[in-house]
């Protein structure tokens, strides 16, 4: 198994294009709606250091974690899905000379009080669902990606202000999220979500814009005559806490 990836660079511009998903480790690009390993690792090289806690609060299969893993921070996975516990689990059951195994949790992100204590993470990387885009359960209470677009916000809201808690002072949240598309007009949902944690209290220290790649929706429409454009950016928000 290779642990590392071959040719890897930290970016150093605010326009990031990976065109191949990560396959180092157990990096697999099949869950839907995950991101490429590099992002997170960029971030966690840049803004974190060996030991520090690095919290994915929608971790998925896990993708986060494996990093976490890797570059030995000790990393804490949560999600509202077993299903996708368990995959992010098995994802994680290989050897490797760590000393911090990640831990996952299920859980709420927008209500951590009685997991995390107040001031005790070095480092949030976030990425939500992109509103109802992809609804990831049919029945799972929790799951705000089966709620409507203001449903969604106001519980993007109370998620900003939990990332703020946990957050040591000068360190770093950082959130994946891309706009959407509802009768042929955008809705910006990444500028709603970056002014939601302004709101909070967060500063914003840098705008990140990703180039996206395999999008499935983008292959169903690119042959089809159109009055659009496909949408083919997503954001990445590095937002601080002073």
């Amino acid at each position: 198994m290779i642990f590392n990836p071959e040719g890897f660079d930290l970016e150093k511009t605010t326009l990031w294009s990976f065109k191949e998903r990560g396959k180092w480790a157990t990096h697999k690009g099949d869950y839907r709606g995950n991101c490429p390993p590099q992002v997170p690792r960029n971030l966690i090289l840049k803004y974190t250091r060996e030991k520090d806690i690095v919290l994915d609060p929608f971790c998925g299969s896990g993708t986060t974690m494996i990093e976490c893993k890797l570059l030995n921070r000790k990393g804490i996975g949560i999600d509202v899905s077993v299903d996708a516990l368990i995959l992010a689990k098995n994802r994680l059951n290989f050897k490797y000379k760590t000393v911090y195994e990640p831990k996952l949790i299920r859980a709420d992100s927008t209500n951590l009080q009685s997991i995390i204590p107040n001031e005790k993470i070095d480092f949030i990387f976030a990425h939500p669902p992109y509103a109802d885009a992809i609804k990831y359960s049919e029945d799972i209470k929790e799951d705000i990606s089966r709620l409507n677009l203001q449903e969604f916000l106001n519980q993007m809201n109370l998620f900003a202000k939990e990332c703020f808690r946990i957050l040591k002072k000068d360190k770093v949240c950082s959130i994946l999220i891309g706009d959407i598309r509802k009768n042929r007009n955008v809705i910006p949902l990444g500028f709603y979500i970056m002014d939601i944690f302004i709101q909070t209290g967060f500063k914003l220290k840098e705008i990140i814009i990703k180039e996206q790649h395999n999008c499935k929706m983008n292959e169903y429409w690119k042959n089809k005559n159109i009055d659009f454009y496909l949408l083919a950016h997503e954001y990445v928000f590095i937002l601080k806490k002073l």
